[in-house]
C-alpha cells in the first residue's frame, strides 16, 4: 500500500507541475512613473481670451457658469497634459501605460466619461494662474481655446488638434483618484513618443460637453502635494543592446 501510495503522490505532482505553468516576469522590464511637464486648461472662448496654465487646477467638461444669449458661450473646459518620456531609452518596447489624475471637486451629481485624445500640434505652457472655473487672462504663451501659444500661434480648430479615436477613457464622479487603465492606443501613443520625442504633444482631456454643471475640477503639476499631482506610469522593456 505505501509503494502504491507514494507512486500516486509522485504522479500528482508531475501534473500538477504540468498543469499550471510557472509566471515568471521578464527580468528586464522596468517601471517609469512621470509627473507632467506641463499641462494647462483650455478656457472655451471664440477670441482666445482666457488662459490657466500655471494654476493649481485642470478644469474638464462643462462649468455652470450662466450663459448670456448676447455674448459667446464660456461653459466648455478641456484639460491639456504632456510628459517627458526622455527617461525611457529609444527602441523600448511599451508594455502598458496608465494615467492616475484626482479630482478636487466636481460639478453635479453624475458620473462623466472622460476621454484622452492623442494631440496632434504643439503647445506651450505659459504664465496664466486661474484657479477658478473662470480662468485668468490669458498671457504670452498660453493655449486658450484658439491658440496653442497665446498670441500669435493658432489652432487649426478652436478647441484644440487631436485625433478624433479616444485613447482612453475612464468615469469620473467625486472626489478622489481615478485611472486611465492601459489601452493598446494608449501604448501605441506613448511608443511613438518614445521612437520619435518630437511628436510628443501629450493628450487633451474631454469630458461631457452636452449639459452643464459635468465639470470636474482636477489637481494639476502645481498641486502643493506631489502625491496628489498627475502620474504615468509606463512598464517597458529597455532595448538589449
Amino acid at each position: 500500500m505505501s509503494r502504491l501510495f507514494a507512486f500516486l503522490l509522485v504522479a500528482l505532482l508531475a501534473w500538477t507541475i504540468t498543469a499550471v505553468p510557472v509566471q515568471r516576469k521578464t527580468a528586464n522590464e522596468q517601471t517609469k512613473t512621470l509627473q507632467p511637464s506641463k499641462d494647462a486648461t483650455l478656457i472655451e472662448s471664440s477670441k482666445g481670451l482666457g488662459g490657466s496654465s500655471k494654476g493649481a487646477s485642470i478644469f474638464v467638461g462643462r462649468t455652470g457658469q450662466p450663459e448670456d444669449p448676447s455674448s459667446e458661450p464660456i461653459q466648455k473646459r478641456r484639460g491639456l497634459i504632456a510628459f517627458d518620456l526622455t527617461a525611457i531609452p529609444r527602441r523600448s518596447r511599451i508594455l502598458s501605460v496608465t494615467l492616475t489624475m484626482s479630482v478636487i471637486q466636481s460639478a453635479g451629481q453624475k458620473p462623466s466619461t472622460i476621454n484622452l485624445y492623442r494631440v496632434t500640434r504643439s503647445w506651450k505652457e505659459g504664465t496664466s494662474v486661474g484657479d477658478s472655473g473662470r480662468g485668468a487672462q490669458a498671457e504670452a504663451g498660453d493655449p486658450t481655446w484658439i491658440h496653442s501659444a497665446y498670441p500669435n500661434q493658432l489652432w487649426s480648430r478652436p478647441g484644440g488638434d487631436y485625433v478624433k479615436v479616444s485613447s482612453a477613457k475612464t468615469d469620473v464622479n467625486g472626489k478622489g483618484s481615478y485611472t486611465w487603465a492601459s489601452t493598446r492606443t494608449l501604448v501605441a501613443d506613448v511608443q511613438s513618443w518614445v521612437n520619435s520625442p518630437k511628436s510628443n504633444f501629450g493628450w487633451i482631456l474631454i469630458g461631457d460637453e452636452s449639459q452643464s454643471q459635468t465639470a470636474k475640477r482636477f489637481h494639476s503639476s502645481e498641486a502643493t502635494t506631489a502625491t496628489d499631482r498627475p502620474q504615468l506610469t509606463v512598464v517597458f522593456r529597455p532595448p538589449s543592446r
